[in-house]
């Protein structure tokens, strides 16, 4: 049995070396938009506070966090902390921990012309897949100034994966393209 009133998720939450950079960053190359800040130098000096809920080091600092929202899909919330023991280097995909966001675009050719027109690096060209349950989507990935890997894909025809389920009547992949929801 699922956890009980389960609906789905909410947000992700992921730290940034400079908030403000990450939030321009989202603002500026993907159209979100800061919906609010929740707390500024939130810190707990004299207990073990922190290191139990948070599981960071006891005397980390999140100097700020802020709710974003990017198109019709799950919220952001970027943390930007400061602690004793904090590693500066993101991790790669291939780390235990590594991870990637993606988006979705209706047309890749003018999404990728947009990013490279705006000196952000992208990482090799686009690649679709030719068989199997993605059969349809093409993706691609680009960098953050700060090193967070993110991507976009594309599938204006739908895969053969969701096009199957939809004939069957059964459960799709959420895809931001198939919903009516706006940020209004």
């Amino acid at each position: 049995m699922p956890m009980p009133g389960m609906r789905g998720m909410e947000h992700v939450g992921f730290t940034v070396p400079d908030i403000n950079e990450a939030c321009d960053f989202f603002e500026r190359i993907l159209g979100g938009v800061t919906l609010y800040t929740a707390a500024t130098n939130f810190r707990v000096d004299d207990s073990d506070w922190m290191a139990e809920h948070l599981r960071v080091h006891p005397r980390a600092v999140v100097k700020e966090f802020r709710y974003m929202r990017v198109g019709n899909g799950t919220n952001l919330e970027i943390f930007e902390y400061t602690a004793p023991d904090q590693n500066n280097k993101p991790p790669k995909n291939s780390d235990i921990g590594g991870h990637h966001f993606a988006f979705y675009v209706d047309n890749m050719d003018a999404a990728i012309a947009f990013l490279k027109a705006n000196d952000v690096e992208v990482l090799g060209e686009p690649t679709s897949f030719a068989d199997g349950p993605n059969k349809g989507l093409t993706w691609c990935y680009f960098m953050a100034p700060w090193g967070l890997q993110l991507e976009i894909v594309s599938a204006p025809n739908g895969t053969d994966f969701d096009n199957n389920a939809t004939e069957k009547g059964e459960m799709r992949l959420f895809n931001p393209a198939n919903t009516l929801e706006t940020l209004i």
